[in-house]
């Protein structure tokens, strides 16, 4: 059974562009969005600017290391859902690592299917309690077979629309903004968007398509900031 947590969305901190590019493919084909940072600079900033499911960090990066990064995360927001990857094998990099609130470390050369595992194993621990259900109401979604059921009969859900009732049952009743909703689901394509009018038409389908199936769930419209799903 292929595992599939298309929502993800992930920041790659690599320098050697030929793994990067191979990382990045690898994560695109399960469906992830990927972000890369291939420096210091870059991937500090993005740390600071954005939130991310999950972080894979190297620790030798041009400008400086990547525990430094891993530590002000710390500071700001606890570094969680961070898997170090890194050719440093040395038993005092990976206990820093983990102290400093990495989730895991992987040593290099690695498979790349192995580091697909550990992501999932992480976003698993992290949001799900290890289930791959998520259950509100009358409303499941299946993201192993990227389904959604209410009250047991399938709804058809397209791409975008199942990313976006995804990202809204992880978040229940958190308001979430607009900018918040389209970078999570849409990555650095965002950026060559000129408004918001395809998030209009996504929710504007998912209200119906939950309507119509009496989902005991709804997605609500906080005016001027972006929306937040609430249980009826």
């Amino acid at each position: 059974m292929n595992l599939i947590f298309d929502v993800m969305k992930i920041l790659l901190i690599e320098d050697e562009l030929d793994l990067a590019e191979a990382i990045r493919t690898s994560l695109e084909k399960e469906l992830f969005l990927v972000e890369h940072a291939s420096d210091f600079a870059s991937a500090l900033e993005k740390v600071s600017l954005y939130e991310y499911d999950c972080i894979l960090l190297d620790i030798m990066l041009p400008g400086g290391s990547g525990m430094d990064i891993l530590a002000k995360m710390k500071k700001k927001q606890g570094g969680e859902n961070v898997i170090i990857i890194s050719a440093k094998d040395s038993l005092d990099d990976k206990l820093e690592g983990l102290d400093l609130g990495a989730d895991d470390y992987l040593t290099k050369p690695f498979h790349i299917a192995e580091l697909n595992a550990r992501i999932k194993a992480v976003f698993r621990r992290k949001n799900l309690q290890g289930s791959n259900l998520i259950e509100i109401k009358n409303t499941i979604v299946d993201l192993n077979e990227r389904e959604c059921k209410v009250d047991g009969k399938l709804i058809e859900l397209n791409r975008k629309e199942f990313d976006i009732l995804n990202y809204f049952l992880l978040n229940k009743n958190r308001l979430i903004t607009k900018n918040a909703l389209a970078e999570h689901v849409w990555g650095d394509h965002i950026d060559q968007a000129d408004n918001f009018d395809f998030i209009y038409y996504q929710i504007k389908n998912l209200r119906k398509k939950l309507q119509t199936s009496n989902a005991q769930i709804e997605i609500q419209s906080v005016y001027g900031v972006g929306y937040k799903l609430t249980e009826l």
